[in-house]
């Protein structure tokens, strides 16, 4: 459920207001820069917030959740009651709002329920979370062009969110009964004196700016660099579900040969995928297929094994770590912010028009930042990680 309101919302939201009213790339863009913005002092504030209400984690999450599903109705399923670009951030602003509180919550949950589950604990249930995080992206990602012929595919998505956000919050509840308090309260400063927890916190940022490169400008690669309107949906979805076939089997992998070696390994593959792609042009869809699965198969590392190696350390530092995973939410989602501000007013000023013929050099930068810039930032990202030291595990 938190998956469905995540990634996908930033591939399809913006093309949805672009298409149903109008709404400028430049416009878009700066919305969700300033959404992300917003999180600089939001995510390490829920973090703090999920920890003070511990005792309440019940409540609380049912109130996440209740918030989630009507911001997702109103972004959606309800006509703008306001100017589109304005009810746009009102109603992200909710939707994101709940789930960076119910993220942190779910994944400081997480720490305390790998104690009791057994030698490797933090790395098998990453594999059990992410690839249940995976299908959700799989099923947000492909929903609405499967309900196309519906005529509104987007309210049936937003009130099918609703269904199951409330079967989900159900079926967590006896989770958070009981959650104890360490005695030894941790904080932002505790987390961040730590070396090894900032490396991770720099690292966890810059490997995720090439996903949200990507996700970013998806649709525009396919529609105008591809030549392919209405594979879309497909693609997605082959993409998706390589990531979640693909991260049980890296579970697998961290076990024998490590976590490190695991994702580093996944990185190298990210990087080869990204850098074929800057050779696609018009019709070249099968070739871009091969690029979603194997790029697919290197998220499913990246989700799996990194959030696993982040949060050993603060089961190492921090015995309450809900703020440290505020700090996580925010390096992660924060990427999205950089490419939203930089990337949407680039393509425009370049001359790029969604959903139009476009001239050569427009097609030529889309390339250049969906392509080449991602192979860039994931190269730095392996480097930085190949000089961290990290226990095997």
């Amino acid at each position: 459920m938190l998956a469905m309101a995540g990634l996908p919302i930033y591939i399809h939201a913006p093309k949805f207001y672009v298409d149903s009213y109008g709404v400028g790339l430049a416009a878009l863009g700066a919305v969700l820069a300033g959404l992300r913005l917003i999180d600089v002092v939001q995510d390490p504030v829920l973090g703090w917030l999920a920890q003070r209400v511990r005792r309440y984690r019940g409540a609380s999450v049912m109130v996440g959740g209740v918030l989630m599903a009507v911001s997702m109705v109103g972004l959606f399923a309800v006509p703008p009651p306001l100017p589109p670009v304005v009810w746009f951030g009102l109603t992200l602003t909710g939707l994101f709002s709940g789930f960076s509180f119910l993220t942190i919550t779910f994944y400081a949950q997480g720490v305390q329920k790998a104690d009791v589950i057994g030698a490797g604990g933090h790395v098998r249930l990453a594999t059990w979370r992410e690839t249940g995080a995976l299908l959700g992206v799989c099923i947000a990602a492909v929903a609405p062009t499967v309900l196309i012929g519906t005529g509104a595919p987007f309210a049936l998505f937003a009130w099918g969110f609703v269904g199951l956000a409330a079967l989900a919050v159900f079926a967590m509840a006896r989770e958070w009964q009981g959650a104890p308090v360490a005695q030894m309260e941790t904080g932002l400063a505790h987390i961040l004196r730590d070396r090894l927890a900032r490396r991770l916190l720099l690292i966890a940022l810059v490997n995720a700016t090439p996903v949200a490169v990507t996700s970013t400008l998806f649709l525009f690669f396919v529609e105008s660099r591809l030549a392919a309107p209405g594979a879309e949906g497909p693609l997605l979805l082959l993409f998706f579900l390589s990531a979640a076939v693909s991260a049980p089997l890296w579970g697998r992998i961290a076990v024998r040969i490590g976590a490190k070696r695991a994702l580093l390994a996944g990185m190298g593959l990210a990087i080869l995928s990204f850098g074929y792609a800057a050779f696609l042009g018009a019709g070249d869809v099968a070739a871009f297929a091969v690029i979603c699965f194997a790029s697919g198969v290197a998220l499913g590392a990246d989700l799996t094994l990194l959030p696993a190696i982040f949060a050993t350390r603060m089961a190492q530092i921090a015995p309450n770590p809900e703020q440290g995973f505020g700090l996580w939410s925010f390096v992660t989602k924060v990427t999205l912010a950089i490419a939203a501000l930089t990337l949407l007013p680039v393509l425009e000023f370049s001359g790029f028009q969604p959903g139009q013929p476009n001239a050569e050099p427009a097609l030529f930068m889309l390339t250049a930042l969906y392509a080449v810039l991602p192979c860039v930032l994931k190269f730095l990202a392996l480097a930085l990680f190949a000089g961290t030291t990290i226990e095997r595990g």
